[in-house]
């Protein structure tokens, strides 16, 4: 510390502010070095040197820690350690009762005790302005001293002459900077001191920017969920950055479901299965929301559980004999109503509907159909049920499945049909009277001659028999038959052809003789007489 005005004698006060007092016949005291730059708490020999023409009281005075450690004539050189701040040391000299001075300029220098840049914002929008401010405490000479904020090895921003504990730089975040790291160093200038330039750099900080759209995601789920099913919800999102670093939340009501989330550049696409319970029957709400920095972006919609079974469709018996009445009855579960029964007569939806049905055999296998309605979140929806009656009846055979007459060219193929009716289904046989011979049915064979004639077919179940006689006509030709007849035909037609031949030759004949008369006769006619 340098010595306070008050500290000091006059001619030093004037020393300060630029007057050098001469001694007598020009003797004055001088001082080396002038000036000097030293480290924080560290040592420097000043050496003060007096020119007077007799014996003379001079030496150095200062606040600071000194010793002197060399004396000659009119020279004394002193030791000063542990200077900790600048200093202007003073050299006096007493010369014929006048008192000159001489002041060296001691600039001590020191490193900044603490360069810190200051934490950045958890995420930065994208587009919006990010003020860096580095913290910065201590460090002279302070003309000496800059600031620089860097962006990785990017310099953003210098500041010079430093006189602040903290340094400010403002940028625009992008996208660019979404992982760059930032931080501030300071330059302590010392080359034109005879020194170097050092330099201390803080802890780099790294930057997270983020681009969230002001869209709200789009959410794809069913509007109602029947109990016992399982369906796909999708949450989507486009304008994302980074779309993998976004977080996704599935809630249905109070629960949490688990997405898979695929991500593709700038776009977000969150699946997940919901399973409808019995116990979540209601309607809850279906949100997805998407996280991205310190901001989020949210949809819903209304998704309604419902429970809603098949309708009960019964019949009093399921299997009954012919001529019995069967009850039919549909009922509908709760909240539901029965829009239809087959065979019932038309009437306006009910809980319950039946009726009676007196089951002949055409009603064997016939399947009634009941549907019933339920609303749901005003949807209607139908759910059907269907049952089979089964009516008991005894063996038929009749014209139209078992024809009583079969009429078919030899060799030709064919199908022998017969058809037996029944319930249970009856054993068919057809047996040829005589031989007892089976008839084949339902084979497609070449049709020979000895299946030619009369059968009885016999339907047979537990609940009785039927016989039906049918007649097999095969068309077939005899050889014999037909080599008599060609020779037949071959004698008629040669007599045929002898006939005209004879008849042809006796007219050919009167045609000539006729013509030989005419010719005589006109002979005659022109001879005279």
């Amino acid at each position: 510390m340098s010595l306070g005005a008050s500290q000091l004698p006059l001619p030093a006060i004037l020393t300060l502010l630029g007057v050098l007092l001469p001694g007598p016949g020009g003797a004055q005291i001088s001082v080396e070095p002038p000036k000097a730059i030293i480290p924080r708490g560290g040592s420097v020999q000043v050496t003060c040197i007096a020119t007077c023409d007799e014996d003379t009281f001079f030496g150095l005075e200062t606040q600071l820690m000194k010793r002197e450690v060399a004396h000659g004539n009119n020279r004394k050189t002193y030791e000063l350690s542990n200077v900790q701040e600048d200093s202007a040391p003073i050299c006096f000299s007493n010369c014929h009762n006048k008192q000159t001075i001489a002041t060296t300029s001691l600039t001590v220098f020191w490193f900044p005790e603490r360069v810190e840049l200051e934490s950045l914002p958890h995420w930065q929008p994208v587009g919006k302005n990010l003020t860096l401010r580095c913290q910065v405490e201590g460090g002279a000479p302070r003309p000496h001293l800059s600031v620089v904020l860097l962006r990785g090895e990017e310099e953003l921003s210098r500041q010079t002459k430093v006189n602040l504990t903290e340094v400010t730089a403002t940028v625009l975040a992008g996208r660019d900077d979404h992982g760059a790291n930032f931080s501030c160093r300071t330059e302590l200038d010392l080359r034109s001191e005879g020194l170097g330039l050092f330099q201390n750099v803080s802890a780099p900080r790294q930057l997270r920017t983020f681009v969230l759209p002001v869209t709200d995601p789009h959410l794809a789920a069913p509007l109602i969920m029947e109990v016992g099913t399982r369906w796909l919800v999708n949450c989507t999102l486009v304008g994302l950055f980074p779309a993998s670093e976004a977080q996704v939340m599935l809630v249905l009501g109070e629960q949490k479901l688990e997405p898979t989330v695929k991500y593709n550049d700038d776009f977000l696409w969150a699946s997940a299965w919901v399973e409808a319970k019995s116990e979540e029957e209601g309607t809850h709400q279906l949100t997805c929301a998407v996280i991205l920095g310190n901001q989020s972006r949210r949809s819903q919609q209304t998704v309604t559980i419902y429970s809603f079974p098949a309708p009960s469709l019964t019949l009093s018996q399921p299997e009954v004999s012919e001529m019995t009445v069967v009850s039919v009855e549909c009922k509908a579960h709760a909240g539901a109503m029965v829009t239809m029964l087959s065979g019932a007569p038309a009437g306006p939806p009910a809980s319950s509907v039946q009726f009676q049905l007196n089951v002949t055999a055409e009603d064997n296998g016939h399947s009634f159909l009941c549907s019933a309605a339920l609303e749901v979140a005003g949807e209607v929806l139908y759910k059907n049920k269907t049952l089979k009656l089964h009516v008991l009846y005894g063996p038929r055979l009749n014209e139209k499945d078992c024809p009583g007459n079969w009429t078919w060219q030899e060799g030709s193929q064919q199908t022998l049909r017969c058809q037996a009716w029944g319930n249970p289904t009856p054993k068919l046989d057809c047996r040829q009277n005589g031989t007892g011979s089976l008839l084949p049915i339902g084979d497609l064979r070449p049709v020979k001659r000895e299946i030619s004639g009369s059968y009885v077919c016999r339907a047979k179940s537990s609940r009785g028999e039927v016989i039906r006689e049918v007649v097999v006509n095969v068309i077939y030709h005899d050889n014999n038959v037909i080599i008599i007849v060609l020779v037949t035909a071959l004698v008629i037609v040669s007599a045929v052809l002898t006939g005209a031949y004879l008849y042809n030759r006796q007219r050919k004949i009167r045609e000539y003789k006729l013509q030989k008369a005419q010719e005589a006769a006109a002979m005659k006619l022109n001879t005279p007489p």
